[in-house]
């Protein structure tokens, strides 16, 4: 019986290693999000900050606001990654490194306080999101003509 290392294509390590990526991006927009509730004095459980919370509210908001995205994303990001790099490990790794990169620059974009800031480069995520649920198209077609 073969064991899954021997299953899955070598390539497939591109996968992992880029989803542990993400993992290192996730952690550090938590630490940044820790950060802004120290400084801003938004503690739990609240969400986002009012006005009568701390006078950079809006500040606050948008660092929160912009983890509180990636997480709204990762679910499908990491399936359309696992699924897709089955067949297509190079490709998906290589977009969901786009996604990662783009990401990080969503969020800092973001953070600066202007929501317009997370779209020059985060905008990009979207493209990269978008590329992986056509290689997902792609793989099932495959699969329903094989």
């Amino acid at each position: 019986m073969a064991g899954i290392v021997d299953i899955l294509p070598k390539e497939y390590g591109y996968i992992i290693l880029t989803l542990v990526a993400y993992y290192f991006l996730n952690f550090y927009m938590q630490i940044q999000v820790g950060k802004a509730r120290k400084k801003y004095k938004v503690f739990y459980p609240k969400l986002y900050a009012t006005e009568a919370d701390t006078k950079d509210y809006q500040i606050f908001n948008c660092i929160q606001r912009g983890h509180q995205n990636s997480l709204e994303n990762v679910g499908i990001f990491f399936v359309l990654m696992v699924v897709g790099g089955l067949k297509h490990p190079v490709i998906c790794a290589g977009l969901g490194l786009g996604y990662t990169v783009a990401r990080f620059f969503y969020f800092t974009g973001y953070s600066s306080g202007d929501p317009k800031g997370r779209l020059p480069i985060g905008g990009f995520n979207g493209l990269a999101l978008l590329g992986l649920a056509i290689v997902n198209i792609w793989f099932g077609v495959s699969l329903l003509k094989a």
